[in-house]
């Protein structure tokens, strides 16, 4: 049996859309000889009925912050188009290139130009490896911090690890952009 998860006029973000909508109507799906619905649609004024599976409420969305989109981060081959395998037997992954997809739809991300993966390969290799992990170390960084800050007893080094953490996050993190240095006036 399905209860309703969300009500009516609530505001959800609709992921299979990538919106924010209000649940315009809730739609149970009751079926002869049960005494509930056996399951319950939203309709969002979107063009069709969204399971609870696919809404997310505002306050739970807003306590998940960026981590949430930060989790869809991985590394992908691409074929190569300019080379074939055995044109490129030297390179980590003959026939192909690394990218980094950042969406849950496998699109949106880095990729690497082909004259420059042939430069040097497993520089770029790693390279896509550190951005695909960036979101692990961010969350290690902030795991680091929160640890240091709720545990008085620390060695120094570890607290000092904490402190480039949290400097880091806060880079990281920040909304303000850093203003680029002026030009100087030829004077």
């Amino acid at each position: 049996m399905a209860k309703a998860t969300y009500h009516r006029h609530q505001r959800v973000y609709v992921e299979p859309v990538g919106t924010w909508a209000v649940i315009d109507k809730v739609n149970p799906v009751w079926v002869k000889g049960f005494d509930e619905p056996v399951r319950v649609t939203y309709d969002c004024g979107l063009g069709r009925d969204f399971a609870a599976e696919e809404l997310t409420p505002e306050n739970a969305r807003d306590a998940k912050g960026d981590e949430r989109h930060l989790s869809h981060w991985r590394l992908m081959r691409a074929r190569n188009k300019w080379q074939t395998p055995e044109e490129s037997r030297n390179h980590p992954f003959p026939g192909t290139y690394p990218i980094v997809v950042t969406d849950e739809n496998d699109w949106g991300g880095w990729r690497v130009p082909g004259a420059e993966y042939e430069r040097d390969p497993a520089l770029i290799e790693m390279q896509a490896r550190l951005i695909a992990y960036a979101p692990h170390l961010l969350k290690l960084a902030k795991d680091l911090r929160e640890y240091a800050s709720q545990n008085s007893e620390l060695d120094d080094d570890l607290i000092a690890l904490a402190r480039r953490a949290g400097q880091l996050r806060k880079q990281i993190e920040a909304e303000e952009q850093v203003e680029a240095p002026k030009a100087r006036q030829p004077g």
